[in-house]
């Protein structure tokens, strides 16, 4: 099995700007922030992303309100369909996490929007730069939907 390759990624947050328009078929998903983390829907988003159908509840409110800045979300009607996170050091350093859309739902805008959302939160909280670790199939979404600038990283497995 060959590791995944990965990319560093940095975006000036103070001064940067964001704007993305999307539509899905009817009505316009709607982007929300730091809504009410529902386990289940983001254990199944987060599994049909990665192009499972089966999937175990984690925990993701209480990881979500114990270690993150901000969340946002992308809802068509009530169902989750796009989702992001930062965490942060507490100071100036936010990391992009978790950035995962519906298979249904993708090349639509929805990542990039929920992204811009995350972004907006992370600059009104004080931070002036986000992170983000991508996979190199992901370089054209970060770099050029998203505004992200490659830097050089190391990555040390734990397990």
């Amino acid at each position: 099995m060959t590791k995944p390759v990965l990319a560093k990624a940095l975006v000036k947050v103070r001064g940067s700007r964001h704007v993305s328009t999307f539509h899905v078929m009817g009505e316009a998903p709607r982007v929300r922030s730091d809504f009410e983390p529902d386990d289940v829907a983001l254990s199944r988003l987060h599994a049909l992303a990665f192009g499972s159908t089966t999937f175990t509840v984690a925990p993701w409110g209480k990881r979500l309100r114990h270690h993150s800045l901000t969340w946002a979300g992308a809802f068509a009607g009530d169902e989750l369909v796009a989702f992001v996170h930062v965490v942060w050091d507490g100071g100036v350093h936010g990391f992009l996490l978790d950035t995962v859309v519906h298979p249904s739902h993708q090349r639509q805008g929805l990542g990039r929007a929920v992204v811009a959302a995350a972004v907006r939160r992370a600059r009104s909280a004080g931070c002036e730069w986000l992170h983000v670790d991508y996979e190199s199939h992901l370089e054209a979404f970060y770099r050029d939907a998203c505004g992200f600038r490659p830097t050089a990283a190391g990555l040390l497995r734990l397990s």
